[in-house]
């Protein structure tokens, strides 16, 4: 394998340790774990205005659809997935995994210069890139977990959620000032390019793992090279025998369920008051750039502190905590204004504050439990939720619910989600203490 020149860290060491509690040893993987996460959602913000212009063109009203043709791809990919653990080591299995979501872009681009105004290609796009999102990004925070510890996750994966916050900050700049110039299409290869580039990434890390002399990252040096054994079904077996597990997915249920009713009321709005479709790509767009800066902000000098001071379970209710009021706020003034600063408060909220919360809450488990529980767990009953949740609003606004009902129907909800949140804490705190004990 060829050798990565290696970061020059102890310069940058006193610099980080103004922003975050890094220790000596650990800032080479943080820089290539914060550039890793970077180009992993540079890639995905670059494609993301497209997918919601894929909705439009379709059209709102099945949304649902779309939503349950993503729940059975879903279905579809997480044995495949599991299959390939079992027979793939971690340090191979990254690298194509990014390599074959490179070659499905170039592909789109061929296929929407061939048939750019087709329905079922914008379909099949919607489709691909709901699951490469949340299949790339669950690979990720399983790689995130198994290299670094519980004492490390709460120092380091603020700023390493700050490397994917950037790079959400960069991909719809990107796409925002490009797509009238080259075109949907042409947007692709420069998401394939982003993306062939977090391979690199993924073998510095193997690479600085190995290194390590100590007990702890000779274990690790093991694990990079050890398959995953059991069956395909071995992560829906150990989320049914977990309480802990069935909380987390009750957990991410709540979200998806309001973020996707939050969703479709702003896309009506979009699809109402904006005709020309590079207009609303160009929305979509600023308000991804405005969600992600504000989320950079929060990352950079206020999660690891929240996280310290608080504990797990306060920061994971911060979240449904806002939301209540902001459902609230939708409920006596439904404009797409406040639709859309809601939106960029949740979606700040979650990558800030929920998002790794929810990441460090694996930590204490086992591998398996990080890998092929965590990976079902991040896809398939995310994709449900947002499936069983797109069925609800059409079912809801059947039965003659105004936006002003659904507001506050969603406000509840986000109460009920605010004290799961706050029990997944004290399970957490009881299952950190069991392992500290047995040390």
């Amino acid at each position: 394998m060829k050798t990565v020149t290696p970061i020059n860290t102890h310069v940058l060491l006193p610099w980080l340790s103004r922003l975050i509690a890094v220790k000596r040893g650990e800032t080479r993987a943080l820089l290539w774990s914060f550039a890793y996460f970077y180009l992993l959602l540079c890639s995905y913000y670059i494609i993301r205005p497209i997918r919601g212009e894929m909705v439009i063109r379709i059209g709102v009203d099945n949304l649902q659809w779309l939503l349950l043709a993503t729940f059975l791809a879903m279905l579809a990919v997480v044995p495949l997935f599991g299959w390939l653990t079992n027979r793939v080591v971690r340090a191979k299995l990254l690298p194509a995994t990014y390599l074959f979501f490179s070659a499905c872009l170039i592909t789109f681009y061929f296929a929407f210069n061939r048939f750019s105004e087709t329905w079922q290609l914008s379909g099949v796009f919607f489709v691909w890139v709901n699951v490469f999102n949340l299949f790339v990004v669950s690979v990720f925070w399983s790689f995130m977990s198994d290299i670094f510890d519980e004492d490390q996750s709460r120092r380091l994966f603020a700023f390493i959620a700050a490397g994917g916050t950037a790079g959400a900050l960069t991909g719809p700049l990107v796409t925002g000032l490009l797509v009238d110039k080259v075109g949907l299409a042409n947007l692709m290869l420069v998401s394939a390019g982003v993306l062939i580039c977090a391979i690199f990434c993924t073998r510095s890390l193997s690479q600085w793992a190995r290194s390590k002399t100590n007990e702890q990252f000779d274990k690790q040096s093991v694990l990079d090279e050890t398959k995953l054994a059991g069956s395909i079904w071995d992560g829906i077996r150990l989320v049914l025998r977990s309480r802990y597990l069935l909380g987390i997915c009750l957990l991410i249920l709540m979200y998806t369920l309001l973020s996707t009713f939050l969703a479709i009321q702003q896309a009506k709005l979009v699809e109402t008051l904006l005709t020309d479709s590079a207009e609303r790509t160009q929305l979509f767009a600023a308000v991804d750039f405005a969600a992600n800066f504000l989320t950079l902000l929060l990352q950079l000098f206020l999660t690891s502190r929240i996280v310290n001071s608080l504990g797990l379970g306060k920061t994971l209710a911060i979240l449904p905590t806002l939301l209540i009021f902001g459902f609230l706020a939708i409920a006596i003034v439904p404009s797409l204004a406040v639709m859309v600063v809601v939106q960029v408060v949740r979606r700040a909220g979650n990558y800030a504050l929920a998002k790794p919360a929810r990441e460090m809450l694996f930590v204490v488990l086992g591998r398996e439990e990080k890998y092929k529980a965590k990976n079902f767990v991040d896809t398939t009953i995310h994709r449900s939720g947002d499936t069983i949740s797109a069925w609800i609003f059409t079912g809801m606004k059947t039965l003659g619910m105004n936006a002003h009902a659904i507001a506050l129907i969603s406000a509840a909800l986000a109460a009920v989600w605010m004290f799961i949140a706050l029990w997944l804490g004290r399970q957490y705190d009881d299952k950190n203490s069991q392992t500290s004990d047995s040390l």
